[in-house]
């Protein structure tokens, strides 16, 4: 015991890693009595030197540590996600009892988080999971948290996330976000947010480094820059420090000594899998996830790297540095903008189809402190949500579109520069193909209907015109050439050859 603690705890955290460590001293420095319970004793004893003095105990065996806690007991998992999720909760199904309330804290599938809610409802436990961001820091101080599923079970732990969470204007960063994973899912796509503003920003990175031939000294101050005014963001903030770190005992960046492989634990990749599972576009986030992947295959790159010539850098060229800069300001900020919207887009999506009530106002509202993705832009984003609840798109609101306009022309400097360079900016690419698609008010998707009716009999719809058509593309004798024949049903096609009128 590690001061004068309470003989019952008023919750419990299974896995103390960074994040369940902190989170439970966050939640001790707020004079909640709380237990952890973990198999390595190393983290029982680092948790005893950092919560010394509070009302904190740790424990290393489970039956103890389920004992410890009142009842009716609160108890929150914070351990890798998948597998090792299911096997503690099979650990401590016989040990808890009726009423009991379960908490998945991790970085679980949503998919996962349904099924375990299910089970666990059925024998009688209260289960919800929990999105947390805000890493080592924001689980200590004040993180951003998505809690959904039980509705009764979260209003009993209202007070306590409350008490712990990141406020902005006073306002805690935790909200019930709806029923079922809808926790969960809103995490998972706050993550795929983070990938795509994360692969912009390494994107900035390189053309302010290749295109300009900016020194780490000269791009951190940009960044420095940019992070005090509208840009402003948790994510170019660590850049800017990032930028200002030298390797230990050398006179160079930490930075450039890092190998340029990025890893990452598969949320990314599950946003865009849901994303086109739900038919919703979200191109800069599948391309931060495809940026990933492609980075891992070093030796392949450096043997492409001595096959194919590199066309010497256009931007910095094709315009002055302080042109250049201003319009990298606009194309990042176009860009982040966009990034914003494709998830805020799939959140909507994603409410209809799995009946999640989804406030898009109150998201944005808790992502603005504790959380990775926090930024100013996200005050925009919750205003343009709050006036208009039903909002579509976010690039349908007014005061978007307008900051939107202004920046469209830099953005497609910087790309068609970077283009002409031979400089990679994927992220910025997606971004505006995104944008220059959906603000069309025809594409030439017409032609792949056409396309697949040819080949496969796929049928399309004609303009102005009921029901769906098959035509036979190819003459079967003389006068079968260009002929429709109607189909209301794609099982049940009409022999009867239809030509529609004009």
């Amino acid at each position: 015991m590690m001061s004068a603690t309470p003989t019952k705890y008023s919750f419990g955290m299974i896995g103390l890693g960074t994040m369940g460590r902190n989170l439970l001293l966050n939640l001790a420095d707020h004079n909640v009595g709380v237990a952890g319970y973990d198999k390595d004793p190393g983290k029982i004893t680092l948790l005893a030197e950092e919560g010394a003095g509070k009302p904190v105990q740790g424990f290393t065996d489970l039956t103890q540590f389920i004992d410890s806690i009142q009842t009716p007991r609160s108890i929150m998992l914070l351990v890798p996600a998948g597998k090792i999720v299911d096997s503690v909760i099979e650990e401590l199904r016989p040990l808890l009892a009726p009423g009991d309330i379960v908490i998945d804290g991790g970085n679980s599938h949503f998919s996962d988080t349904t099924r375990r809610a299910a089970v666990l409802r059925e024998a009688g436990f209260h289960f919800f999971g929990m999105g947390i961001s805000g890493g080592e820091e924001g689980a200590r101080f004040g993180p951003s948290m998505m809690p959904g599923g039980d509705k009764l079970a979260y209003q009993v732990m209202q007070p306590m996330f409350e008490a712990i969470a990141a406020r902005v204007n006073d306002e805690p960063c935790v909200t019930y976000i709806g029923p079922g994973a809808a926790g969960h899912f809103v995490k998972m796509v706050h993550n795929g947010i983070e990938y795509g503003l994360m692969q912009l920003i390494a994107e900035t990175y390189e053309v302010m480094k290749r295109g300009a031939g900016l020194d780490n000294a000269a791009i951190g101050e940009v960044f420095a820059q940019w992070n005090a005014g509208r840009l402003q963001s948790f994510l170019l903030d660590i850049t800017k420090d990032i930028f200002a770190f030298r390797a230990p005992h050398t006179d160079h960046l930490l930075l450039d000594d890092i190998k340029d492989e990025a890893r990452s634990k598969g949320t990314g990749m599950w946003t865009s899998q849901v994303a086109m599972e739900l038919e919703v576009p979200v191109p800069t986030i599948d391309t931060a996830v495809a940026m990933r992947n492609l980075s891992k295959y070093k030796g392949l790159r450096e043997q492409l790297a001595t096959l194919y010539s590199n066309p010497a850098p256009a931007t910095s060229a094709a315009m002055e540095r302080g042109a250049f800069l201003s319009n990298l300001e606009q194309a990042f900020y176009f860009s982040m903008v966009v990034t914003y919207a494709q998830g805020m887009h799939l959140l909507a999506k994603a409410s209809a189809a799995y009946e999640y009530n989804l406030q898009l106002a109150d998201i944005a509202k808790i992502w603005r402190g504790g959380c990775i993705i926090r930024s100013s832009f996200l005050n925009d984003i919750f205003n343009a949500y709050q006036q208009n609840p039903g909002l579509e798109h976010l690039l349908l609101d007014a005061q978007v579109a307008a900051v939107v306009n202004e920046a469209v022309p830099g953005t497609r400097q910087i790309v068609a520069a970077a283009v002409a360079g031979g400089i990679s900016l994927p992220a910025y690419a997606a971004s505006l193909s995104y944008f220059e698609s959906f603000r069309s008010a025809r594409l030439p998707s017409n032609l792949i209907q056409a396309q697949r009716d040819y080949f496969g009999a796929h049928t399309y719809e004609l303009i102005g015109h009921e029901g769906v058509f098959h035509t036979q593309w190819t003459p079967v004798h003389e006068d079968a050439a260009n002929k429709q024949s109607v189909q209301e049903d794609p099982e049940k096609r009409t022999e009867e050859p239809v030509i529609p009128n004009k």
